[in-house]
């Protein structure tokens, strides 16, 4: 439950967070800023609660006070925004491991109880269907071990897949307008 928990926690965070068209978003800013508009620009960021928007707008209000200052205040919001990004993916690769180990258990004490009642009972239609079952046990519970592990680890690739595009594209949008800025200092 706690697995399928972090999965619709991280899509939904991602899915609500992260859904603004960077390219678009950017285009809009170049615009503005080319126009002389800081002050549109930073009202553009502030239409929605998105870290992307966010972390252009920490730049945006320090134009005034020079270059360091919006790269340091672009990183500074990035480190506050990228752990929440990140946060509990790292947990399905674990729970994935865990379930594989509980199946394995399982598949373990399965296989304790057929080789127990092949050594306790001595009628061989009894013996037949206590080491059936026993077997049974075991070939159930590495199947649900696996196929929980799997289900995980997909969840896993998926997760760190976006989470790691959304970093990368926050990380472009503030190159971007670093280089936007830079070139509206010099009058381009």
């Amino acid at each position: 439950a706690f697995g399928v928990g972090v999965i619709i926690d991280r899509a939904w965070y991602i899915r609500m967070n992260y859904s603004v068209d960077a390219a678009e978003f950017m285009n809009r800013i170049r615009k503005l800023v080319q126009a002389g508009n800081i002050d549109r620009a930073i009202r553009q960021c502030e239409a929605k609660a998105i870290p992307l928007l966010e972390v252009v707008k920490s730049g945006l209000t320090q134009v005034n006070r020079g270059e360091e200052a919006v790269i340091a205040s672009m990183e500074e919001k990035m480190s506050e925004v990228i752990p929440a990004l990140e946060k509990r993916t790292g947990a399905l690769w674990t729970l994935a491991n865990i379930a594989t180990l509980i199946g394995l258990l399982g598949t373990i004490s399965g296989l304790i109880r057929a080789f127990k009642a092949v050594g306790t009972i001595d009628d061989p239609s009894q013996k037949t269907a206590l080491l059936s079952a026993g077997i049974a046990e075991a070939m159930w519970n590495t199947f649900l071990g696996l196929l929980i592990a799997v289900i995980f680890m997909v969840a896993h690739l998926v997760l760190h897949g976006l989470t790691k595009r959304h970093k990368h594209e926050m990380e472009k949008v503030t190159m971007q307008l670093e280089n936007l800025l830079t070139l509206r200092r010099q009058g381009g």
